[in-house]
């Protein structure tokens, strides 16, 4: 869900260390047996679709519980400013995989198969609606809050109620109603979760500073105001072709067959785009209601699962990640913003304000790849 940077000083100031950490490390230590981690044989497969309770599986037991690991933060270290590169929390489909599994539903609902999987598949209630539109849940709210708190409770000292109110936190975000929808929820449980603020009223809202993100999309959504990059990749027909050229390979037209004798529905009918939103589904049923026994999981095995997660795979690779060179140079602004902010509190050695931001995968992986540079 989210990369941090975070600067520090020792008690004798040394010139600053920079420590890149993943999300995995706001969770607790200790042994994965005590928690009850009940997940389909599907959920190591889902890509960029997984819920965060398989990275984490501590949140599975307690989603607000902090451990501090002294080898990567000692007690001598004081922090100076953190710079969190967050993901948005849970989500419903996009509007064109909704769109995808109402075809998809709709060829299982012709289909005269007599099989318990296609009749439970049938009877399935397609609760999925258009205006879902890959917009936050209700769970996504509790992770974006449950996150803040984790974060604010191992560095105290930077998330402070005198901080918050006068506005030495900044929160920007994209304009993606996800986006956005997540940095409040962020907000709100910094604020109220964690420093126990009481909830304000309608009216009450319009006199608390500083509670609104900022939304940025130059910064934020840096690949739309990347010229080479939309030429090249974006509005590239062939940039995707290696992932074309899978969708028709013998991998895919293998899973594509089996599904089809499953539901005994016209192999004709079907692409790898309805078959991939079928495997999704199972995603979202398990990250959106928590329901690991889906029928949509049993549709595929595991050798099917590693199909569709390279197929998923080739499309971040390509127009994401290190396929192409101008995939991660087209984050350099937001790159040198985090750095000029960190550089900002060492010069100044004193702990300054925080910048959190909330944005999609699509624009988190560019950044992450820079560091690779």
């Amino acid at each position: 869900m989210s990369s941090v940077l975070f600067t520090y000083r020792r008690c004798a100031p040394r010139a600053a260390q920079i420590l890149l950490l993943s999300v995995t490390w706001f969770c607790s230590t200790g042994g994965l047996d005590s928690i009850a981690h009940k997940s389909p044989k599907l959920a190591p497969y889902f890509g960029t679709k997984t819920r965060y309770e398989e990275v984490n599986p501590f949140l599975l037991a307690n989603p607000l519980m902090v451990t501090r690991k002294n080898d990567l933060l000692p007690n001598t270290c004081t922090p100076l400013q953190i710079v969190s590169v967050i993901r948005h929390g849970t989500r419903y489909p996009t509007k064109e995989q909704i769109k995808k599994l109402k075809k998809m539903y709709g060829l299982i609902k012709k289909s005269t198969s007599n099989s318990d999987l296609v009749k439970e598949l049938q009877s399935w209630n397609m609760w999925y609606e258009d205006w879902m539109d890959g917009q936050l849940v209700k769970k996504g709210e509790e992770d974006m809050k449950n996150l803040a708190f984790r974060l604010a409770s191992l560095f105290p000292s930077l998330f402070t109620l005198d901080k918050l109110q006068k506005c030495q936190m900044s929160f920007v975000t994209s304009s993606k109603h996800r986006c956005v929808d997540s940095t409040k929820a962020f907000i709100h449980g910094l604020a109220h979760t964690y420093l126990q603020l009481p909830i304000p009223t309608e009216d009450e809202l319009e006199d608390v500073p500083c509670r609104d993100p900022l939304v940025n999309d130059t910064l934020m959504r840096f690949f739309d105001h990347c010229e080479k990059f939309v030429a090249q990749v974006e509005d590239n027909d062939t940039a995707m072709h290696e992932l074309e050229k899978f969708k028709e390979g013998p991998e895919m037209r293998r899973v594509m067959h089996k599904i089809a004798e499953l539901l005994s529905i016209p192999e004709g009918e079907l692409n790898a785009g309805l078959v991939q939103v079928a495997f999704f589904t199972c995603s979202f049923e398990l990250a959106i209601n928590n329901d690991a026994n889906s029928a949509w999981c049993r549709l595929f095995d595991e050798e099917d699962a590693k199909v569709l997660e390279y197929l998923n795979d080739l499309k971040q690779y390509w127009k994401r990640g290190y396929g192409y060179d101008i995939n991660s140079r087209s984050s350099c602004n937001l790159f040198q913003h985090i750095f000029w902010h960190l550089d900002n509190a060492v010069s100044e050695s004193k702990s300054v304000c925080n910048f959190v931001s909330s944005r999609s995968q699509q624009i988190s992986t560019p950044v992450v790849m820079q560091f690779g540079h």
